[in-house]
Parts: structure tokens; sequence; C-alpha cells
């Protein structure tokens, strides 16, 4: 026998039914709101169609109904025969009427195909939605031609073997990436309704993000902002470059900076720039000279846009470009690009509340001799 089920108006049930177990999300609009859902002997879910819902496609009710699902999940279930409307197969853009029956089912998530991996992990905060964690460098975030194995979602499909699954696959939700030797913050969704709201915030550029750089030389202005459109670079396919904005993306970001690094006498007193200057330890500089020393600058960058290789790319254009980035014309030694993704902020889907995460600065920036504490 079918049982019912009735919500107050401030909540609303929006999630899988597996088994018996329930999960309630945080209110929705009005226009969202399903008051009344029956649960079938099979474990399907019924929903009501209100009248406020009349005319709508399918595929767009559901998915505004289901806030864990995004559209192309449900248009995929409706495609494989999980979802009925008025106990018949449908199609994703049929309307629905006031009264209509919606039945789902959320089949298990498949295996992925790729390999767990026991690769160590620094996780800076877990939850059972997400987790963030300090990418080292070397690290790839995603298996590609060239890099099958030994990437972070290998290391994550062993660290999180309950996946409840992204897209029907039980595998973690990469929001967003880090190049392989940028080291630092980087949030993953463990389910789908983590991982549409996490990309709503990263496509809504509401997401604050945080780097520190170690620049050849050091920029004139203490702070600024480069708005520079970028695109692929002409002759050189594999990097970026500022271009015209007809022909590339805008990108905005905004630097300030922190410490001013030289391997002679203090710089400070002889500049407008007001910071500390450090000598570095356990490396020497070999940066081209400014004003007859040679110098580099520890720079905070904020990501107003994200676009690929965005950073490197703006401040290269600016004049400084990045320690060890020999792809943007930075100098050797070091052996990778001296960018650390430091601080990563952002609304956790579950609970509503800003969380800010930071990750320490990497060892080999510490080799400068710089402040464990950047401010």
């Amino acid at each position: 026998m079918a049982r019912e089920a009735s919500f107050g108006r401030d909540w609303f049930l929006a999630a899988a039914v597996r088994g018996t177990r329930l999960e309630k999300y945080p209110p929705v609009p009005a226009a969202r709101r399903v008051l009344t859902v029956v649960f079938t002997p099979a474990a399907m879910l019924e929903l009501t169609v209100p009248p406020t819902e009349a005319g709508n496609r399918l595929d767009r009710f559901l998915a505004a109904a289901l806030a864990h699902l995004s559209r192309s999940r449900v248009q995929a279930l409706i495609r494989e025969g999980h979802v009925h409307l008025n106990r018949r197969p449908a199609k994703p853009s049929e309307s629905v009427r006031s009264a209509d029956v919606v039945s789902w089912e959320e089949p298990p998530p498949a295996d992925t195909a790729l390999v767990p991996e026991a690769i160590p992990l620094t996780v800076l905060h877990e939850d059972d939605d997400l987790l963030v964690i300090d990418k080292p460098a070397g690290l790839v975030t995603h298996p590609a031609p060239g890099n099958e194995a030994g990437t972070l979602v290998n290391a994550l499909l062993a660290h999180c073997p309950t996946l409840s699954g992204i897209g029907g696959e039980r595998r973690p939700g990469i929001v967003h990436r880090l190049d392989k030797d940028t080291t630092g913050c980087l949030v993953v969704a463990k389910n789908d309704f983590t991982h549409r709201a996490l990309a709503e915030q990263f496509a809504a550029r509401t997401v604050r993000k945080i780097y520190l750089a170690l620049v050849r030389g050091v920029p004139r202005q203490i702070k600024g902002t480069i708005e520079a459109a970028i695109g692929r670079h002409p002759v050189h396919r594999k990097k970026m470059a500022v271009v015209p904005s007809s022909h590339g993306r805008s990108a905005r970001t905004d630097y300030r900076v922190l410490e001013v690094l030289t391997a002679r006498e203090t710089l400070a007193q002889e500049s407008a720039i007001t910071a500390r200057t450090y000598i570095p330890v356990a490396q020497p500089l070999t940066v081209l000279p400014v004003g007859g020393r040679e110098t580099a600058a520890l720079v905070e960058c904020r990501l107003h846009t994200g676009r690929t290789h965005q950073i490197r790319v703006h401040l290269k254009h600016l004049g400084h470009p990045i320690l060890g980035d020999v792809l943007y014309g930075g100098p050797r030694p070091p052996e990778r690009p001296m960018l650390h993704a430091w601080k990563l902020a952002f609304v956790h889907p579950r609970t509503g509340r800003e969380e800010e995460y930071r990750a320490p600065l990497p060892a080999d920036f510490l080799a400068f001799g710089l402040d464990p504490e950047p401010r």
C-alpha cells in the first residue's frame, strides 16, 4: 500500500529514497515546493504537480524539485526509464499539468572504471558532502591522455570509498582544477547536490579564491587590478596569452605585494614599497636585476574570473612572471611555478554558512625565508 506524507511549507523533501531513508534540504522558493509525496512499494518517489508548475517541462520541473540533481542528470534518468509521468514512460520535453503524478527512482551509482590508488592526501576539511584538500605539486587533478593514473581522482576514490555518486557514477565531483604544479586549496564534492551547488557558486563568481605567487622583480605599484582578456596564444597552442577582447574571454585579477625579497642589502628602504624584506636562506635568487639588485616579490592574487593559466598570464603581462614558470618566461630555479592556492571561501551547500579554508605555505615557498603567515 502506498504511504502519503505531507511537509510544512518551510521544508521541502528533495532527495533520493534509498530504502526508507529520506534527506531534507533547506527551504526553496515557493515555485519549487511540492508538499505531498507518496512512497510506492518499489521505493519510487511520487511528486504531485502543483498548479504553479502547470505547463513546465518535465525535466525542468523535476530538476527544480530535486535540488540534489542537475538537469542533465534528470534528463538521463528520464531517458533511461527511471521517471514516469502518470504511471507511464515520458520524455524530458513533455509538459506537466496540475495534479499530474511524477514518479521516479534513482538507481545506485555505477562503479567507475577508474582505479582507486592509495596516494597520501592532506585534508584541510571533510564532511559528508565535501572535502577540501591541500594539493601537492606534481599531482594532476583529472585522468587524461598521458596521465591515466596517479591523479587526484584516483587518490580520492581510495580516500572516499562511500561516495554517493556524481552524475550516476561513483566518483568524486571535481568542481574546479589546479594546474599540475600548483599547490593549495581544492574543494571536491561527494554527491550531486553538493556538486551542483558549488558549480553554481563558481559560475556566479561568488567563490573567493586567493593565491600567492613569487614573481621576478617588484611591481611598481604595491597593489592594483589587471583586467585583460585571455585567449589561446596565436602561435604556441599550449600557451594562453593576453589578447584583444574580441579574441578572448574577459579576465580580472586583483594583486597586492606582500613581501619583497633581495639577495643583497635591504631594498625596501630605497623603494616606494612599504614591505618587509627577507633574505632567501635555502636557494639563491636567479632573477633579473631591478635597480641594480636581484629581487623578487611575494604577491597576493585574487581571482574574479577563472580562465586557464589566468594568474600566470596576467603576471607575465604585468612584466613580473612567476619564478619557475618557464612556459611564461619565469626563471629557474625553482623547478616549478611558484604559485599556491592559499585561501578558498564559499557557502557550504548544506549549512548555508560561508566557510574559509587556508592551505599553509609549502616547503619550497618557506625556503625563501618567507613568513609562514603572510600578512
